[in-house]
């Protein structure tokens, strides 16, 4: 197989074709290095709840050592997820347009060569939680649940974005977890709010596939709400802007974090007023834009931390 037939559809001209040895492109891709949108996404809330964490404690001292771990333990895990979920979902793909020319269902690596990939990456995960407390530990650990049953969901329920939201949102409890040892109801309400916004991204996301997922009788929220999803982005992107300014007040936070949710939320608007769901180019771009409506709260948190720090 060449290397341009084994390059991934959805994912062309990046660096992993272009600069990465021939032998780890496949590995690569399993991990979605070439698309490395879900690990910013998911690595947003732990950058979250660290900054408010540390905001609350009036210490910043520990943030930027525990910034770069998410950092790692994010995009590690999310290769792992990722890995799992080809594997779970191998066959599917296959029949798929968008995901034929993934590595496993093209042939490039062997199940068992995925499931060592995964375990590899696992254990970098691993590695990276133990420098965090016994609680931060036990905490992270227990998300494995939720990833390891995620893939099964689309099958069963129209709501599968609900499980992946439990997942990707996971890191809203880290940062308290790691800060304080413990999680409180303002890390609870954090949590829910990146639930909210992960249903709202990832259904944009689910309608590149609706006419595919319908053939083959995968559910999504997408094809749930279809004509309704502008109104069903209102609902859950309005549910996020509101349960996350929640947990600010709930932090006390002082005017930078509430500058970075109104950013947040003002592109969370952007993104409903553009969206044209019978356009896959579109709902990509809009989907991949969250990487910044994160940012831009982050930075808001982080500010604010460094402020009340000093």
């Amino acid at each position: 197989m060449s290397d341009a037939s084994a390059r991934v559809a959805d994912s062309t001209g990046n660096w992993v074709d272009t600069l990465a040895p021939q032998w780890a492109r496949p590995y690569l891709r399993l991990s979605r290095f070439d698309r490395p949108i879900g690990s910013w996404l998911l690595l947003m809330p732990c950058w979250w709840s660290a900054a408010l964490a540390a905001g609350i404690a009036h210490d910043v001292s520990r943030l930027p050592l525990t910034i770069v771990l998410f950092f790692i333990g994010a995009f590690v895990m999310r290769g792992a997820g990722c890995t799992w979920n080809d594997i779970t979902d191998r066959e599917l793909d296959a029949r798929v347009e968008r995901t034929r020319s993934r590595p496993l269902p093209s042939g490039q690596v062997s199940t068992k060569q995925a499931t060592a990939f995964m375990v590899v990456q696992a254990v970098i995960g691993l590695v990276v939680l133990l420098q965090f407390n016994r609680f931060a530990v036990l905490t992270g650990i227990a998300s494995l649940l939720i990833v390891a049953i995620y893939p099964f969901m689309k099958r069963i329920t129209w709501w599968p974005q609900i499980v992946l939201g439990l997942a990707f949102s996971w890191g809203a409890l880290m940062g308290f977890a790691v800060t304080f040892g413990r999680i409180d109801v303002t890390a609870l309400v954090l949590y829910a709010g990146a639930i909210s916004w992960v249903i709202g991204y990832d259904t944009i996301y689910a309608h590149q596939d609706a006419e595919d997922d319908a053939l083959i009788g995968i559910k999504s929220t997408a094809r749930l709400f279809g004509a309704h999803t502008h109104q069903a982005l209102v609902l859950f992107y309005g549910l996020a802007v509101v349960l996350i300014g929640v947990a600010l007040a709930s932090g006390d936070v002082r005017w930078p974090a509430w500058l970075g949710l109104a950013a947040f939320a003002a592109h969370l608007a952007s993104q409903i007023v553009r969206l044209r769901i019978e356009d896959p180019e579109l709902c990509l771009r809009l989907f991949k834009s969250n990487k910044h409506a994160g940012a831009l709260l982050f930075a808001g948190l982080l500010a604010d931390a460094v402020m009340r720090a000093a």
